[in-house]
């Protein structure tokens, strides 16, 4: 499997499906689904630099679960795993638990 390490202030996130079935045990086709908007971080980048070339470290680490915009970042496939990489700015929160 390949490894990818986001540069500047993008991150490597895996997108969390949500159930396929309704409440009342329907199953919903792949083209019914909603996009899913939250999601595990898996990689950062460095941080993105200010105007004196110092780094600005991110607000995120990997391991963090987050809230995405909703058409956020581009989708990649690594091996047969889909993954999006988006500026650490389309994130909209870190989950708490």
């Amino acid at each position: 499997m390949a490894h990818i390490k986001p540069l500047g202030d993008r991150v490597l996130v895996k997108p969390i499906e949500k159930e396929t079935m309704t409440a009342s045990g329907i199953i919903l086709p792949e083209t019914a689904k909603e996009k899913p908007q939250e999601g595990e971080i898996v990689a950062v980048g460095q941080g993105r630099r200010d105007e004196d070339g110092e780094r600005i470290a991110l607000d995120v680490e990997v391991g963090n679960k987050v809230l995405f915009a909703k058409y956020a970042g581009t989708e990649v496939k690594i091996g047969d795993e889909k993954y999006l990489i988006m500026k650490e700015s389309d994130i909209l929160g870190i989950i708490e638990a």
